[in-house]
């Protein structure tokens, strides 16, 4: 049976090829995207999602704009430096118009129906900042139990990108992060950069993605930005493709090894705000310290076959068969 997914993104280059892997998957019943603000403004992650949708040949699925800016406080920076300043090297205006309107209703709103509509439990992929989820769960209590898997980009165990505490996507909304991920509402997944940036993707990679066909070509030319910043942070030829990794674990469950661990998120003002807190203890030395209630557990990736991923992104981004 084909998952049934909704992704919830901030389009970003990387958030680009996780909605394209989803989209050209036989094996995803893609019901809906929605945006919120982070790796550039609203207007633009909107516009930028819908385009890649039209590039799929998607404009099947509805897309709804959700939140402009973090729960609490204000976003202190974007990442145009990483993604350009349309968040995609520049090159928005290259992709295909869309053929479908924006929908009405708010991010929120096309969640809940889309997950009341459902006739069995959905996974959500947030790849961006929580804002949207955290409201959706707040607003809809009784929703969660229409929800198979939240499987998030976000967060570091060892060191962030933004801050050296903080993963972006977690430190733009530190507030929705907690929410989501102690609330206990739904079935986390966490899939963070320390593993992310292990499935970099290369040189020889791109060229294999580029020479593909138009889709493969389309989706390599949004990256000499964002390619750029990852040479100079990866030390070689490449970039990483944080989001995709995300969505691939929420297309086939198992493609990434998990550690169920109770996880909080630092939202103090202070210079470890947005940090990630996994608790990787043994659950004995848990006990002898939490009093035996740690907390929800969350499932945070910590491996996978890289080769093998890498091999599982490139032939769905290429159009090749599930």
């Amino acid at each position: 049976m084909p998952v049934k997914l909704i992704i919830d993104t901030d389009p970003g280059v990387d958030d680009a090829f996780a909605i394209a892997l989803a989209a050209l998957s036989e094996d995803v019943d893609l019901l809906g995207v929605t945006t919120v603000f982070g790796n550039v403004p609203l207007a633009a992650t909107t516009r930028n999602a819908r385009r890649v949708l039209a590039l799929c040949k998607r404009d099947d699925v509805p897309v709804a704009a959700g939140a402009a800016r973090p729960l609490v406080h204000p976003q202190a920076h974007e990442a145009k430096d990483v993604h350009g300043a349309d968040g995609l090297s520049g090159r928005s205006a290259a992709l295909p118009e869309p053929g479908r309107q924006l929908e009405s209703s708010d991010a929120v709103t096309l969640l809940g129906s889309l997950l009341e509509a459902a006739d069995e439990p959905v996974t959500i992929a947030p790849i961006g900042p929580l804002t949207n989820i955290a409201a959706l769960l707040a607003a809809r209590p009784g929703i969660a139990e229409k929800i198979e898997r939240i499987v998030i980009m976000g967060g570091a165990l060892r060191h962030g990108n933004t801050t050296a505490a903080a993963e972006f996507n977690i430190w733009s909304d530190p507030e929705a992060a907690q929410r989501v991920l102690a609330g206990g509402e739904a079935p986390c997944v966490l899939v963070p950069m320390d593993l992310t940036y292990r499935c970099a993707v290369d040189g020889a990679w791109l060229a294999a993605l580029a020479a593909s066909g138009p889709v493969g070509a389309a989706l390599d030319a949004l990256t000499p930005d964002y390619r750029a910043h990852y040479r100079h942070a990866l030390g070689w030829d490449g970039m990483a493709v944080h989001d995709a990794v995300a969505v691939a674990e929420a297309i086939r469950p198992g493609i990434l090894r998990l550690e169920q661990v109770p996880v909080q998120v630092e939202t103090s003002l202070g210079p470890g705000r947005g940090a990630t807190h996994a608790d990787l203890r043994l659950p004995a030395a848990r006990a002898d310290t939490d009093g035996g209630t740690p907390g929800p557990l969350v499932g945070v990736a910590t491996d996978t076959d890289l080769d093998g991923l890498r091999t599982f992104l490139l032939d769905r981004l290429s159009g090749r068969p599930a």
